[in-house]
Formats: structure tokens, sequence, C-alpha cells
């Protein structure tokens, strides 16, 4: 049985992927500035 997804669960997913990219540039950043 095949279910809709809800909107909930498209933005939870959304909001869970930009914590990870922010994540990222965050670390990404930090460590061109120990570089620097």
């Amino acid at each position: 049985m095949k279910r809709k997804k809800s909107k909930r669960e498209r933005r939870m997913k959304v909001v869970i992927y930009l914590m990870i990219l922010s994540m990222v540039l965050s670390s990404l950043l930090a460590g061109a500035s120990f570089f620097l």
C-alpha cells in the first residue's frame, strides 16, 4: 500500500538537509580559516 508523503515529513527532511549542509559549510570555513 503506497502512502502519500505528508508535507510535514518533506519539510522535516529539508530541515535535516539544511542542518547537515550548514554543519559541513561551517566545518569547511573553519578549515579554510585554519589553513589561511
